[in-house]
């Protein structure tokens, strides 16, 4: 199933000042298709290690790019990038507070 208009305009527009770091994470990985088969792969405490797989499916790249769209998260915690779709991110938590 494809994410929905207000879903990627919710990650587009999310206010970590306001809104917490783990619901946006949640969020991320509830649209996130084939989530449950090692696509999103989320580890750590302090630092969170994000690895995003989209799989070739169009709808993941478009969370993709939506995520690339909230400055602050992408600024904060983009890593690298592999060519086939391959996202890895590094998230502090105490700058997402």
């Amino acid at each position: 199933m494809y994410p929905a208009d207000d879903e990627l305009e919710t990650i587009k527009r999310w206010d970590f000042q306001k809104q917490s770091l783990d619901d946006f994470l949640s969020l991320l990985k509830s649209i996130w298709q084939y989530a449950d088969i090692g696509f999103f792969k989320l580890s750590g405490k302090r630092i969170l290690k994000l690895e995003l797989h989209t799989g070739g499916w169009s709808g993941n790249e478009n969370i993709i790019s939506t995520i690339e769209d909230n400055f602050i998260f992408w600024a904060m915690s983009w890593q690298a990038t592999r060519r086939g779709g391959h996202y890895y991110f590094r998230i502090e938590r105490r700058l997402f507070k």
